[in-house]
């Protein structure tokens, strides 16, 4: 038989058939020896269990996509969560799931969340990302602000939501579908979000399409690739591909660079490049260190 992989908890493996039914299985060990790790949105064979024991899941058919955090496989659509406020926004690490999800050729829809806490902070960071390749949405999932509009433009996707701890991305999810999911406040002590998802859950939706809640998290590594190719993550730098004086450039302290003279010009966010500029030299050292 054949499903798709929509929980796994404890060496159990969770798997959706064509019929609607629910399979529990374990990974057969040719799995483990081959150093297949099963993920959430993963479409597998497997053979299912007795009333008395469990299934085995045998084989993992090819990706179309895969992301390592969030941890899941051949979605079509990333949604993520940025907070106005509480917490404080990490862009960087919001910049960061942009170039992962390009990578995969995986399309991004941003949501700024908590407008309603600081109105001019969510101003800003959508202009930051209208230009990026991605839709944006406003949105308030306290009030219900922008959620229509959101949910329309997800629908028959598969898609997973990602962010940072306490951005509200299982409680937009309730938002947008009426999930009962779990959800908690920002820790007033610390400024960080509280992980109320433990585990990403593929959710099938009325009138088709999944939706994937996804556990909170602060660190994301870019992966790692040539410098000068970091660029080619940024759409916003595109029109100006080939203007600059040398090449190929790399659009951070070259001299007569097109990319440079948008930013001054105000074409191109400043602060999106400014991200760029430090993410190109952390890539430049572990790109010098990576047979260290």
């Amino acid at each position: 038989m054949q499903g798709i992989i929509t929980r796994g908890v404890g060496g159990f493996y969770y798997v959706l058939d064509a019929q609607g039914r629910t399979h529990q299985l374990r990974a057969q060990a040719k799995l483990r020896r081959a150093h297949l790790k099963p993920m959430v949105g993963d479409k597998v064979e497997f053979e299912p269990g007795t009333e008395e024991e469990d299934g085995w899941l045998k084989a993992i058919l090819p990706r179309k996509s895969q992301l390592a955090r969030p941890p899941v496989a051949n979605i079509d659509t990333v949604l993520v969560v940025i907070a106005a406020a509480a917490p404080e926004p990490d862009l960087l690490m919001a910049d960061r799931l942009l170039l992962a999800a390009r990578e995969q050729g995986i399309e991004v829809v941003i949501a700024v969340n908590k407008g309603d806490l600081d109105p001019q902070t969510a101003e800003h960071i959508a202009h930051q990302y209208r230009g990026a390749g991605a839709d944006v949405f406003p949105v308030c999932a306290r009030t219900g602000e922008g959620v229509e509009a959101l949910r329309a433009r997800l629908r028959g996707h598969v898609h997973a939501v990602a962010g940072q701890s306490g951005a509200g991305k299982s409680t937009l999810l309730n938002a947008l579908y009426g999930f009962g999911l779990q959800t908690g406040d920002v820790s007033q002590k610390i400024e960080r979000g509280r992980h109320t998802t433990r585990h990403c859950e593929l959710i099938p939706l009325e009138g088709g399409g999944m939706a994937l809640d996804t556990p909170g998290f602060s660190l994301l590594e870019t992966k790692l690739c040539d410098p000068v190719l970091l660029k080619d993550g940024y759409p916003e730098f595109a029109p100006y591909e080939g203007q600059c004086r040398f090449s190929p450039c790399y659009h951070a302290t070259e001299p007569d660079c097109a990319v440079r003279a948008a930013v001054a010009a105000g074409e191109v966010d400043k602060e999106r490049h400014a991200r760029y500029v430090a993410l190109l030299e952390e890539m430049r050292i572990r790109w010098r260190d990576r047979y260290g």
